[in-house]
């Protein structure tokens, strides 16, 4: 595809800076949502794992243990109840221990007591940007954190990704707490700017050591890989059973991935849950030697996630995620966990692959609009958009998160653009034809084509001109004095000289005869007083004409003369010839007139002869001399003509 003008260039760069402006306004965003769109189109292929359950303090459980909150003995039920009572693989505790039970402090202390007897539990701790608050011992507690976490991360990434988090603290737990606790993992999930939690942080990296995720410290023990790779792209473990690769993201000292969602059932849970009231009330009747509500068994070799969700007592625990406004927080962890023992992760695609894509698509339609027909195009067009959905799709199932929406607008924006380029181009086409046209009709028969480029048909109308002939005197007996070049190279200057001076005072072009003109006043170009305007014209082109010949006699070339005949009256303009070839002229006795009384400068030996009608136009406007009473060829009475000497001012 050709350049075809400065201004063509112009656009282009116009088209690239709107690309690139629209690119980096949007590509973080429209990718962010492309996440949420192709989530939703392909979730509910995606079946949560069986063996991850979810224990929940909801509203039943409210009612039917007890009003919020709790004492914390009733946790250790619960944690008893799967640590002993059943063959439950892990536990994790999507919660955090900070203030103390004032109402019951003996509830507190056995809890506190108990706690570091549950080897299956995995607690949850949260990272804070904020300070440790004045009166905390933060070395002791800092010291004590690292203890609580056994995994071992080899760090082989670049320099440019070993970055330390802007994490300054991590919530406070109770202390008795905090020192029995044999285990805990971060349960911070990262919110994207639109409020969404897409990924997951695996790893965060606090005072220059590595913590995991409450899911990613629970996976360690699942798997019984105890010591993983961190790469730039990757994290890595290795078992006997098992194999990990999540594909990541350093930022900010983090690691985090992309979340594979679920299907839901009701927009909350997408993995099985079970009520807390219902875990209590099965474990106090074991303990009682009775008949239990849950079996034991239905939690073989499950790993548990317990945490509160319920609406009552300000209990809710509802994220926004790309599935689900109303998404369960305690799924997220839950859902993280699956990914992991499912190696169920996406591959979010980069700027620079997205950037590519963009280009492509935007160059192809580009091509496709601005050079095919318009429906082919849109056809085309259209295509390319289900096309590239489809593909988007295919690789969505691959675990490819690919962009969506954006490339989709970039289509939109490569139509817009291309149909911009053909306008300009089509633009440039139009005046470059009617500037070669204008060579052969007057700029005025030339704009009336334009306009009435839908009606051009035979025919006319009869109008009041002014028509002026101009003809050099004895050209052919001269011309044969001459060679072909020199004849052609005198005719082009006269005519450049003369047809300026016939636009300048709007006259029309009509035709070259030879080297005769034909011009016409008052039409197409109205102008009443087009008799005047034709004399002053002729006057002009005289003087010009004596130039020309004092230039020529400089050059040795021989003396033109010029005569001029004008004549005003009634005369046929408009289109004649046949529906295949068209010609705008004029026609009548007006323009024989005018041709007759300019061959009498022959005999008469003047240079400028106008009609009688022309003359009582003008006659308060020129000095003339009455040259005779003459006989026109096709006319049945004799006419007055007259030579115009000069014009008054």
């Amino acid at each position: 595809m050709e350049f075809k003008s400065k201004n063509t260039k112009y656009l282009f760069f116009v088209f690239a800076f709107l690309f690139m402006i629209i690119f980096a306004l949007t590509a973080n965003f429209l990718q962010l949502k492309s996440y949420n769109i192709m989530s939703k189109l392909t979730v509910n292929n995606k079946i949560a794992s069986s063996d991850v359950l979810l224990v929940v303090i909801d509203d039943k459980s409210l009612h039917e243990i007890g009003r919020w909150p709790w004492k914390r003995e009733y946790y250790l039920e619960i944690f008893d109840y799967f640590e002993n009572y059943t063959n439950a693989k892990l536990m994790g505790y999507d919660g955090l221990v900070m203030a103390p039970d004032l109402e019951h402090p003996q509830s507190d202390k056995k809890f506190f007591n108990s706690i570091g007897k549950f080897n299956k539990l995995v607690s949850g701790v949260a990272f804070s940007y904020n300070e440790f608050e004045n009166g905390i011992d933060e070395k002791y507690y800092n010291n004590l954190l690292k203890t609580k976490s056994s995994i071992k991360i080899i760090d082989k990434r670049s320099n440019k990704y070993k970055e330390q988090s802007n994490f300054k603290s991590f919530t406070v737990l109770q202390q008795e707490y905090f020192k029995n606790i044999q285990n805990l993992g971060m349960v911070n999930m990262p919110e994207d700017n639109d409020g969404y939690i897409r990924k997951a942080d695996q790893i965060t990296n606090y005072n220059g050591n590595f913590f995991p995720s409450l899911a990613f410290n629970l996976y360690s023990k699942y798997s019984g890989i105890d010591e993983f790779l961190l790469t730039d792209k990757y994290i890595y473990g290795f078992s006997d059973k098992y194999t990990l690769k999540i594909p990541t993201e350093s930022k900010l000292g983090s690691i985090s991935n992309y979340i594979s969602y679920y299907t839901t059932q009701d927009g909350v849970y997408s993995h099985k849950k079970y009520s807390a009231s219902d875990i209590i009330k099965s474990y106090r009747a074991i303990k009682k030697g009775e008949k239990p509500i849950l079996d034991a068994h239905d939690f073989d070799n499950k790993i548990i996630f317990i945490g509160a969700n319920a609406q009552a007592q300000a209990l809710a625990d509802i994220k926004r995620t790309p599935i689900s406004e109303v998404f369960s927080g305690l799924d997220i962890q839950a859902t993280n966990f699956d990914n992991l023992i499912q190696n169920n992760f996406f591959r979010m695609t980069s700027p620079i692959y997205n950037l590519l894509i963009c280009i492509t698509i935007f160059i192809t339609i580009f091509i496709i609009v601005s050079t095919m027909p318009i429906v082919t195009a849109l056809l085309s067009s259209v295509c390319l958009m289900f096309a590239y959905l489809f593909f988007a799709m295919f690789m969505y199932y691959n675990k490819i998160a690919l962009s969506l929406i954006l490339p989709e607008l970039f289509i939109i924006v490569a139509i817009a653009c291309a149909y911009s380029y053909r306008y300009l181009i089509e633009g440039n086409k139009k005046e470059k034809f009617q500037k070669a046209m204008g060579k052969y009709l007057s700029r005025e028969v030339m704009q009336n084509v334009v306009e009435n480029i839908d009606n051009i048909e035979l025919g006319g109308k009869r109008a009041d001109i002014t028509v002026l002939f101009a003809d050099i005197r004895n050209f052919t007996s001269i011309s044969e004095n001459m060679d072909a070049g020199s004849v052609t190279a005198i005719l082009n200057e006269y005519f450049s000289a003369l047809v300026p001076i016939i636009e300048e005072y709007g006259g029309v072009l009509n035709k070259f005869m030879g080297d005769a003109v034909l011009a016409i006043f008052g039409e197409p170009k109205k102008d009443e007083n087009h008799a005047l305007v034709a004399v002053k014209c002729a006057t002009k082109m005289l003087k010009k004409v004596k130039h020309l010949q004092d230039k020529w006699m400089d050059e040795g070339k021989p003396k033109i003369e010029m005569g001029i005949g004008i004549s005003s009256g009634e005369a046929f303009i408009g289109n004649v010839g046949s529906k295949d070839r068209l010609e705008y002229t004029v026609i009548g006795d007006t323009v024989n007139t005018a041709s007759r009384i300019e061959n009498y400068n022959k005999v008469y030996k003047t240079n400028f002869l106008i009609s009688e009608e022309t003359y009582k136009r003008v006659k308060n406007k020129v000095d003339v001399i009455t040259i005779n009473n003459v006989m026109i060829r096709g006319k049945a009475s004799r006419m007055t003509i007259y030579e115009v000497i000069r014009l008054v001012d």
